[in-house]
């Protein structure tokens, strides 16, 4: 089934070779067609990530994609059009998706195809218009709880709290009963994970002596987890708030990679999407008020801009506007 206001062509940013932010402009194309395991999604929103970064430059290129390339791996927006095989959604449904494999383009475009597998129907408690920006940090987050695997009522400590992923991660383990110490970057940082509900919120810029005080001080017996966002001596130094059984998970990526000791296990996580995994997130996020806090928001022909701030600090999310 077939919105039927679907245009033939669109308004995208592409690039036609790797490289910097600047090669990154935009441009008009078809808008592409769906095979019958497919969605086109009308994109209203889209995250910029690191991950995106990694394409533009070639080093995570889609199997099957050819210049010119729409990067984007996450969106939130309407449902277009569906094939004849795709039954969880349907035209009009409001939705997101991550798909970091879209050989027909990302959603760095007015309309986007993918496969209906990572598509899921926005749930109560996040706003469309950030929604754009959840979808990958927020089913990574979700895994690495899961690698980490603690009851209700263990001690969890995130490190790298407030960014991205880790501000998403704060209150997916609250909703599964986990007592959080939210290490964050910064008085900004700290703030933003007290509000979301981090039961001991600690500057991660802060003397390491006293931070392991305080934790300590919090945890007694030690921490049962760490899940970590970033890397470096001070992830390492806060390991030794780990409980005899305790253990540390890492997103693939983070450099420098948290270093083993004995009685501390050591994992590395990815998100997956899929639609068990989705119901999951879904889930969780209607058991209350969802943030995803947008650090700045660019209009689609500013993302060169928004590649570059990628480049800087800030908290949470960065948020391109489609539509």
């Amino acid at each position: 089934m077939v919105d039927g206001d679907v245009p033939e062509r669109m308004q995208a940013a592409a690039f036609d070779e790797f490289g910097g932010p600047e090669v990154i402009t935009l441009r008009i194309l078809p808008v592409p067609e769906i095979a019958a395991d497919e969605v086109l999604i009308k994109v209203w929103s889209a995250g910029v990530g690191v991950w995106d970064v990694y394409e533009r430059q070639g080093v995570l290129v889609p199997e099957g994609a050819a210049f010119p390339i729409v990067p984007g791996s996450d969106a939130a927006g309407t449902v277009a059009a569906v094939g004849n095989q795709v039954s969880n959604v349907a035209v009009g449904d409001l939705v997101y998706v991550s798909a970091a494999n879209h050989p027909k383009g990302g959603f760095y475009a007015e309309y986007a195809a993918t496969k209906a597998k990572y598509v899921a129907k926005l749930p109560d408690g996040v706003s469309v218009e950030h929604a754009g920006a959840m979808p990958t940090d927020a089913l990574t987050a979700l895994a690495g709880l899961d690698a980490l695997g603690l009851p209700a009522g263990a001690w969890l400590l995130i490190f790298g709290a407030s960014g991205g992923q880790g501000h998403l991660a704060v209150q997916l383990a609250k909703r599964q009963g986990l007592n959080v110490i939210a290490v964050a970057s910064g008085a900004d940082g700290v703030a933003l994970v007290t509000r979301l509900g981090a039961d001991v919120s600690l500057d991660g810029h802060g003397d390491i002596v006293e931070l392991l005080a305080l934790i300590r001080d919090a945890a007694p017996t030690g921490v049962n987890g760490i899940l970590a966002m970033a890397g470096g001596e001070t992830l390492d130094r806060l390991s030794e708030a780990l409980s005899n059984d305790g253990a540390v998970a890492f997103a693939h990526g983070v450099q420098p990679e948290p270093k083993k000791r004995p009685g501390v296990t050591v994992r590395a996580y990815d998100g997956e999407a899929n639609p068990r995994q989705t119901q999951r997130l879904n889930e969780l996020i209607e058991a209350g008020p969802f943030v995803v806090h947008i650090a700045e928001t660019f209009p689609l022909g500013k993302v060169t801009e928004a590649h570059r701030r990628l480049q800087t600090s800030y908290l949470g999310k960065l948020l391109l506007t489609v539509s």
